[in-house]
């Protein structure tokens, strides 16, 4: 198993949320930031591209041996087949993609009667960019971006049936769809291609619960448990740190009609993340980050990276202990 860094984690800092008023971080940059935490890869956003010696980029990671994963958006698969030829040539093993539809929260409310039309939009979608990944041979993998269940990415995989395509799996994403974190890794562990680190604390609201982000390892995630799977089923998988964004989610799971788009649940499954959630929920307090109390520019930078630090610390020791 190997460590990178996400931008995603500190957007504020590398410029990627546009209030930080900051430029957006460069790959080499990136790169070097990894380096300097003594991290083995990078995952880069093809936005961040633009304007770039691609193949520089790629041969200055691979002089430093360090892995890329580049990170793009959608299922448009003219889109997709120009983003996997980008990867091809920088020697990238896998794309990420993420379909969106869902707000953040698992919230398909704004869907509400078109959910399955939409589902067979990404499936087709997808199919035709899959042609493109066995061509290039580079992975396409979709990740569970507080939009997708295991069950609808499982019938993804299945339905494509090509070792190209796969899952992306981010661990603290999988409570916005109302899904424990360990029973949703083991259930798409055969189709794992890469995986996103991201731990949340949890705050109980009247309609649900909310997902704050926290140093990994300060949450609810079982990380050694997480480890240890991926030690027997994909010893091999790469993996970057991607704290949650500086705006909480709600999952409103509790609403009235949060759960007509869902796959068909049994009581038993909503009892088992009901009781996850108010076993680890946080004592009744202020959720916010410092971005949300609008905190100048230096409050949440330094916040970003004092949690980025604990983090690879905390997942530095725990890797140590698989």
């Amino acid at each position: 198993m190997r460590l990178g860094l996400s931008v995603y984690g500190t957007m504020f800092s590398m410029g990627i949320v546009q209030a930080s008023e900051r430029s957006p971080i460069r790959p080499l940059a990136l790169i070097d930031k990894a380096l300097e935490l003594g991290l083995e890869g990078v995952e880069i956003p093809i936005e961040l591209l633009e304007h770039e010696d691609v193949m520089a980029v790629a041969r200055y990671a691979r002089e430093r041996d360090m892995f890329i994963g580049l990170e793009t958006v959608g299922f448009d698969p003219a889109h997709l087949t120009e983003a996997l030829e980008l990867a091809a040539r920088m020697s990238v093993p896998t794309l990420r993609t993420i379909v969106m539809g869902a707000k953040f929260g698992g919230d398909r409310r704004p869907l509400t009667g078109r959910w399955k039309p939409f589902l067979n939009d990404i499936l087709h979608g997808l199919q035709g960019a899959v042609k493109a990944a066995e061509r290039l041979g580079v992975n396409l993998a979709v990740e569970n971006h507080q939009d997708l269940a295991s069950e609808e990415l499982l019938w993804l995989c299945k339905t494509i049936g090509s070792e190209k395509f796969g899952i992306i799996l981010d661990t603290g994403n999988t409570l916005a769809t109302a899904e424990e974190p360990i029973q949703f890794a083991r259930t798409v562990a055969p189709y794992l291609k890469h995986v996103h680190l991201k731990d949340y604390k949890l705050y109980l609201s009247e309609e649900g619960f909310r997902l704050v982000r926290c140093p990994l390892g300060q949450g609810v995630v079982d990380f050694p448990q997480l480890f240890s799977m991926f030690s027997e089923t994909c010893p091999d998988i790469t993996m970057t740190v991607e704290i949650g964004a500086l705006e909480s989610r709600h999952v409103r799971l509790l609403a009235d009609d949060y759960w007509p788009e869902y796959p068909p649940r049994s009581a038993a499954q909503l009892a088992k993340v009901m009781h996850f959630v108010f076993n680890r929920a946080e004592p009744p307090g202020d959720w916010r980050t410092p971005y949300e109390c609008g905190e100048h520019a230096e409050a949440i930078i330094a916040y970003e990276s004092s949690q980025l630090e604990t983090s690879i610390a905390y997942i530095r020791k725990a890797l140590g202990n698989v």
